[in-house]
């Protein structure tokens, strides 16, 4: 047996020396040194030896055991070292590579319709306003000319709140009084704006209509002022949007909030004026309703009707994007599907 325990000695010395890594060193561990270890198991054999011979046996045993647990432990050193310094040399950064990009979003299609919306009516001379959009029955209706129960607030389904007379505003328009106190200093300044945000109505939802959406309101106030010259704005409007072979027709329309009032359809660019599902099979779609101020919102505005005058007009984002881009439902907006969005 003292062979054999010197054979194993020099066989796992021998061993360890090829050692490279910690997986053969955990491997190397087991098979010499674990408790099934050729080594090991010799020492347990110790009592099987003739009484005179166990002494010199389990001496020897014992120093070949201390030895291999050295030569154990310097290899490990040894391994973990040559390990972190290929670890390092493998993962070490070179300066001279280009960066790596990082993965950045893009606008949602509404913003980029939006942006441009304010480019264009910056180029015209109008100034962005913003508004709330929890708005009181007050400046959501009243002072817009719909008084408490008057059937024009049945064209639009007003999401309500806890708190009496607190809405979600169901237009824009509300931003009109808003703009006309904060800027018309008591009704002695014009005013060009236009009011970008968000709206919410307690509709039905189809490809063609959503319970929420942008607006954008445009109000112009002035002197000598108009049906014309709303009709001129948004006919350059139109053409600096979609083109200037655009086709626009105005319709005769009734918003409490204007008098006159009309709605401005331009021809629908997806089915080029044959009908489809979008524009009703009708050829045209809406882009906006408008009209002149009426002079009780004018009044309301802090304005004297006799000497001023203004028009307005609310455009939907949306829309016109679905027009640009060939989009046949509206609902894609609000869908937070990345295979749509991220065409944009």
């Amino acid at each position: 047996m003292l062979n054999q325990l010197e054979s194993q000695y020099s066989e796992s010395l021998a061993a360890l020396e090829n050692v490279t890594d910690s997986e053969s060193l955990h491997a190397w561990e087991i098979k010499y040194l674990g408790k099934k270890g050729s080594v090991t198991l010799l020492l347990r054999s110790t009592g099987q030896l003739p009484a005179e011979e166990r002494a010199n046996f389990g001496k020897r045993a014992n120093e070949v055991k201390n030895l291999l647990f050295e030569a154990y432990a310097a290899r490990e050193k040894l391994v973990a070292e040559q390990e972190l310094a290929l670890d390092l040399e493998e993962g070490a950064l070179d300066v001279t590579l280009p960066g790596r990009e990082r993965p950045a979003g893009g606008l949602h299609p509404s913003t980029q319709t939006l942006r441009q919306y304010a480019e264009i009516w910056a180029e015209m001379g109008f100034q962005v306003y913003r508004s709330r959009d929890v708005e009181t029955d007050e400046y959501n209706f009243q002072l817009l000319n719909f008084p408490p129960h008057h059937p024009a607030r049945d064209m639009q389904d007003t999401f309500h709140t806890t708190e009496p007379n607190v809405i979600l505003r169901t237009q824009t328009s509300p931003g009109q009084i808003r703009a006309m106190h904060e800027l018309g200093e008591n009704g002695t300044q014009p005013i060009r704006v236009i009011l970008p945000g968000m709206v919410y109505r307690y509709e039905q939802i189809t490809s063609r209509s959503e319970v929420q959406f942008n607006q954008v309101e445009g109000l112009a106030i002035g002197h000598n002022i108009r049906m014309s010259d709303l009709k001129g704005t948004v006919t350059e409007f139109a053409k600096r949007m979609y083109g200037d072979n655009v086709r626009l027709r105005f319709r005769a329309s009734y918003f409490p909030f204007t008098e006159p009032g009309m709605e401005i359809d331009v021809e629908c660019f997806l089915c080029g004026g044959e009908g489809c599902r979008v524009c009703k099979y009708a050829g045209w779609l809406e882009i906006a309703g408008s009209g002149m101020v009426h002079p009780n919102v004018l009044r309301n505005g802090g304005y004297d009707p006799t000497i001023w005058s203004g028009f307005a007009f609310g455009m939907g984002p949306e829309r016109a994007t679905m027009l640009k881009h060939g989009i046949r439902d509206i609902r894609y907006f609000w869908g937070n599907d990345l295979r749509f969005l991220e065409q944009f």
